[in-house]
């Protein structure tokens, strides 16, 4: 199966950065269900060097744009500029014409700013002075978020967040995942030694291929039934929308195709419950001020649900 060479592109990645096969794995899920990830961690975790893999890995072009509160919409998708030798407007392409585009610290940015991007990862198109201009395919973007500096910040808006995917959490490495990056990066940085081991079009193909992937009767009612359950939960304020529904019958697909199935299983939805439905559903107060998460409400919607056989 082609899906072999989602294995390939991750053991590629995994040569440079340590210790994280599980988000990489759900990185190229979102990849091939041709969603985009959101990602909410400390500064210097590994983000951009897992973005920078990801592209040299499928021979992409990247493109990486620092948010603050100054960057404007045009920053991104860019503008027409006067070229007096012609005498007429030239488009001047944003960084958001790319493969793989790294919205760093995204929250930083004014709504304004905010919505121009994320309405490109929706049309996967942009439109200056009336024209538009079609992204690159494939278009992926990976966003992050540091949740420990609030202070001039713009959160995104539920309606927002619900444009990602997935939202994955890197965490710190252990002791011996520390002492392997210190050896791995000792004489230098090994990403300037990655080869691709794939290209675009073969994403693409992947990504046709996802949508072939059987989801059975059975298993399409089991993510309505958690999907619903969020709707009906007394710890929560609001549950998912039916984007929710979508993107986690999606990337259930993109997991069984990572693992050489041609088929959807219980144990594949139920692995991506969280990255996708946690930043898609809002605990009420009472559940605030007791400290809880939506992994905690969606862990326990998990155990409650019946799993077809």
């Amino acid at each position: 199966m082609d899906f072999e060479l989602g294995k390939k592109i991750l053991k590629n990645i995994s040569s440079i950065v340590v210790g994280k096969d599980d988000a990489l794995e759900l990185l190229l899920v979102a990849l091939l269900a041709d969603g985009h990830v959101l990602l909410e961690d400390v500064p210097g975790v590994g983000k951009t060097l897992i973005t920078k893999c990801l592209a040299k890995s499928i021979e992409g072009s990247f493109k990486r744009i620092q948010f603050t509160p100054d960057l404007l919409p045009a920053d991104i998708t860019g503008f027409n500029v006067y070229d007096q030798k012609s005498g007429q407007f030239k488009f001047q392409s944003g960084p958001v014409l790319t493969n793989i585009l790294l919205a760093d610290e995204i929250n930083r940015a004014i709504p304004r700013t905010q919505s121009s991007l994320l309405e490109s990862m929706e049309e996967r198109q942009v439109t200056i002075d009336g024209k538009t201009y079609p992204l690159p395919i494939p278009f992926f973007v990976m966003a992050t978020q540091n949740p420990i500096e609030l202070e001039g910040t713009f959160p995104l808006p539920e309606a927002q967040l619900d444009r990602f995917l997935l939202k994955i959490s890197l965490g710190y490495p252990n002791k011996g995942e520390e002492v392997a990056i210190l050896e791995r990066f000792q004489r230098g940085d090994p990403l300037t030694m990655l080869e691709p081991v794939a290209d675009p079009q073969q994403i693409i193909r992947m990504q046709q291929l996802r949508e072939e992937i059987k989801v059975s009767a059975p298993v399409r009612e089991y993510i309505a039934d958690l999907v619903v359950a969020t709707r009906d939960n007394e710890g929560l304020r609001f549950g998912s929308s039916p984007r929710g529904s979508l993107g986690l019958m999606r990337a259930a697909q993109g997991l069984a195709a990572l693992r050489g199935r041609k088929y959807v299983l219980p144990d594949d939805v139920k692995r991506m419950v969280c990255p996708v439905l946690s930043h898609r559903i809002i605990l009420n107060e009472e559940g605030k001020l007791r400290g809880e998460l939506p992994e905690h409400v969606l862990e326990d919607i998990i155990l409650r649900i019946p799993v077809p056989a």
